[in-house]
């Protein structure tokens, strides 16, 4: 640069070989100003940073508060350069800086674009991981006596990376965006290998002492941005490379002697040949800018890979956090920890094997030309030696230590909005920590603790914070019982936010959103699940019933009405374990369904197949929901409506067929009674395609019935076998499907049913070989058993 009072920096974003370089360079440097690429509204929590309380990796977090969906992450660990150059410069008192483009101009500039999780400042990275993470070895002498033919390498691949570019454009359009996002790639072919990220680990993470390679790359980007296209499709890039020039001259002008600039090695060469001042002024002059604020949150080493859609990531951040804090003997601690993990997972790891898989590591190292093994020689080995070849442990070795899922933690004194403390606090109180790991938490709602701890999780879930899911239970668990599977995302924070209009606690907030949803609702269905919603969080419920009554007194569609039921009758039986008063439930749940009840025969009539596969269902849900309340006089009204349906073979088959089967298992019909009604409606003066529909809605679901009642199964098999070839050809594919859904021991028995002929009845056992004393000495143990009083 022609001015000696700046030095450039080209990082490698979230490079542990670029941050140990940036430590070096600033040490022996000892600038009096730092300037790092970053957005200047975090001028304000810098501070935190150094904090004791910091632990990354955690994020900052720029977001307009009139639009908190408008936001942008800075994700930072502790092997980021950025991270350790910031924290060098305010350990020692040297002023630091952000420089990139303000966030307000920038949110402002991208209102008419699509929301992203993060900002391209953090994805102009001089790479594009591939599968493999990179690898920051031990110093070494091999090492240190190859650094400076590893810098000329890179010059001396300049030539040849030019004539490669030449030769691609003939047959190929350059892509000025594809080499801005991924400049080490066209590097990479022009040196011979296959991906960015090998040539990146051969030149530089695999080393301690590189500080020549500063020099070589930033020659290199400035030989590969010279081959662009002249229009760059990016219209930010200006904006922030004039922006950056700027900072850099407001420094000079503040008397700084030894100025060091971090920043992505893809802008070095912009800040290098630096055009006049007024040129930049006026390229920036007359940007929009909105509001923001800006603060830190956790972030997780999951959120810093690729597979998470941050640009700027890395596949493997435990490894490199590995390497980061390990002091020699990296593969030996790396494959001790291997066998840690496997031994909590009940695996076999002694000793010996670790012993032995550092060996193969090494020896394959060795092979392919490398100073000191890798993260690819590590797998291999592992693969080899712990998992003996299975890709099953091996993954969990990529997710738990490869990845691994740790959460960051930030200060107390973090700016943070009164929503956020509450929550925070009622984790605290509620001990229910976030945590990045997966946790399951079986709650018992009889204890006061777990009750509370069910409110917040389903409030959060009314709010869009899904902290945790419900898990189905049965048995013991179905009634007292929540089973929750909770994880804690970084992105709640800006959820949280989002939330934050709608109050200043978490009960506010989800008591206003859930009062604003029911005045926005006018589906009879969604306002009953609102309720639902509701009182599993506890919240008032005034204002929602009022809307469902007022809903349901104007409702005419029959499905609406049926679909409101469920969700209510859930309210209705479970309420009471969750000490919510559930009396005005019941009143609204009589009134839908005499009006269901009443209007069925006419809703059900004239429908298509489409239409009767939808009723199908509400009648099943509905018949669901009237079992599990237990209401006598609510069952007899709706199996009165059944038996119309049943009764009127002019309807959907599939309707009729399944009133019956429900008036047959609930014993409304006898036996007898349900074989005369199958046989008339599969009868030979009943169309053929109605026939089958009437069978699919009698028998879909299970096949039991059919094993269990010999009657029936001869029944169907006289029907079935009665059927010439051209109306079974037209019938099979509706009988496939009804059979389909009967279970494979279902449909074995069935075909040897078939094969093995009818049944022979069994001879009765005689009464008077019947011990009745002796019977009735067993009834009280099998009650018990049963859980019967």
């Amino acid at each position: 640069m022609a001015d000696p009072t700046v030095r450039l920096l080209g990082i490698r974003h979230l490079g542990p070989g670029s941050a140990r370089s940036v430590l070096e360079a600033l040490t022996e440097m000892e600038p009096d100003c730092i300037l790092v690429e970053g957005p200047p509204e975090g001028h304000r929590v810098l501070p935190l940073l150094v904090h004791e309380q910091m632990k990354p990796p955690v994020a900052m977090l720029i977001y307009s508060p009139d639009n908190p969906g408008k936001a942008v992450y800075y994700p930072f660990a502790v092997f980021s350069p950025e991270w350790q150059a910031l924290s060098f410069g305010l350990k020692k008192h040297i002023p630091v800086r952000f420089m990139d483009l303000p966030q307000s101009n920038w949110l402002a500039l991208s209102e008419d674009e699509p929301e992203t999780a993060a900002p391209d400042s953090e994805s102009d990275t001089v790479d594009d991981p591939g599968e493999i993470g990179n690898n920051e070895q031990e110093d070494s002498e091999t090492d240190r006596g190859a650094n400076h033919q590893h810098a000329d390498e890179v010059s001396e691949h300049e030539d040849d990376l030019l004539a490669h570019l030449h030769e691609h454009s003939d047959g190929e359009k350059l892509d000025a965006l594809s080499i801005r996002r991924d400049p080490l790639s066209w590097l990479a072919r022009a040196a011979g290998y296959s991906d960015g990220e090998r040539w990146w680990e051969h030149l530089v993470e695999q080393r301690r002492d590189n500080r020549e390679v500063f020099q070589a790359i930033n020659e290199a980007m400035t030989t590969l941005r010279k081959e662009l296209p002249e229009q760059r499709p990016d219209r930010m890039e200006p904006l922030r490379e004039a922006h950056m020039r700027q900072t850099i001259r407001s420094a000079q002008k503040e008397d700084f002697k030894k100025i060091a600039v971090i920043c992505g090695a893809w802008h070095v060469p912009a800040l290098d040949e630096m055009p006049p001042a007024r040129e930049d002024a006026a390229t920036l002059k007359g940007l929009p800018k909105i509001k923001v604020d800006a603060t830190w949150i956790p972030w997780t080493n999951s959120r810093l890979t690729y597979a998470s859609g941050y640009g700027a990531g890395v596949t493997s951040p435990g490894w490199y956090h590995h390497l980061w804090t390990s002091n020699g003997l990296v593969a030996e601690r790396w494959m001790a920890r291997v066998a840690r993990l496997l031994r909590e997972e009940d695996l076999d790891a002694s000793s010996a094997s670790v012993i032995e898989s550092v060996r193969l590591a090494e020896c394959l190292a060795a092979l392919r030309g490398r100073p000191l093994a890798g993260l690819e020689e590590m797998m291999e080995a592992s693969k080899s030696v712990f998992c003996l070849g299975s890709d099953v442990p091996l993954r969990m070795i990529q997710h738990k230590l490869i990845v691994g899922e740790v959460l960051g933690e930030i200060p107390e004194q973090t700016p943070s909005i009164p929503l956020q403390k509450d929550i925070e606090k009622e984790q605290k109180r509620l001990r229910l920590p976030a945590d990045a790991g997966e946790m399951v938490k079986d709650l018992d709602l009889r204890a006061e603790n777990d009750l509370a701890r069910s409110h917040l999780l389903h409030r959060m879930e009314l709010l869009g914070i899904r902290w945790g899911l419900v898990e189905k239970t049965t048995g013991k668990k179905g009634t007292f019982h929540e089973v929750w599977r909770i994880r804690w995302q970084p992105e709640f924070s800006l959820l949280i936010i989002e939330a934050a209009r709608w109050g200043k606690t978490v009960a506010e907030a989800a008591t206003a959103f859930s009062t604003h949803k029911a005045d926005e609702t006018h589906s009879l269905p969604e306002l009953t699940q609102l309720l639902d919603k509701s009182l599993w969080c506890n919240l008032p419920v005034e204002h929602i019933m009022q809307r469902v009554e007022n809903e349901a007194a104007i409702a005419d569609d029959i499905t609406h009405l049926m679909g409101a039921v469920p969700p209510l009758s859930e309210i209705a039986r479970y309420g009471n374990v969750r000490k919510t008063d559930t009396s005005a439930v019941s009143h609204i749940i009589n009134g839908l369904v005499a009006r269901v009840a009443t209007g069925m025969s006419a809703a059900c009539a004239s429908l298509n197949d489409e239409a009767a596969s939808a009723m199908f269902e509400h009648i099943i849900a509905l018949n669901s929901a009237l079992s599990l309340l237990q209401n006598d006089e609510l069952t007899a009204l709706w199996h009165d409506s059944l038996g119309r349906l049943a009764n009127d073979f002019g309807i959907h088959g599939l309707v009729s067929g399944r009133a019956c089967r429900i008036l047959k298992d609930a014993g409304t019909i006898s036996a007898e009674e349900a074989a005369t009604r199958i046989g008339l409606a599969l009868s030979r003066a009943t169309d053929p395609g109605q026939a089958a529909n009437w069978a699919e809605g009698f028998l879909r679901g299970s096949g039991l019935v059919l094993i269990h009642d010999e009657a029936l199964f001869a029944v169907i098999d006289e029907w079935v076998s009665a059927l010439s070839d051209d109306t079974f050809t037209t019938v099979l594919p509706l009988l496939r499907r009804t059979f389909s859904t009967f279970t494979r021991p279902e449909r074995r028995q069935m075909g040897e049913r078939l094969v093995s002929g009818p049944r022979k009845h069994r001879t009765p056992v005689p009464q008077s070989d019947f011990d009745q004393s002796r019977a009735d000495a067993v009834l009280p143990v099998i009650s018990k058993c049963l859980g019967l009083s």
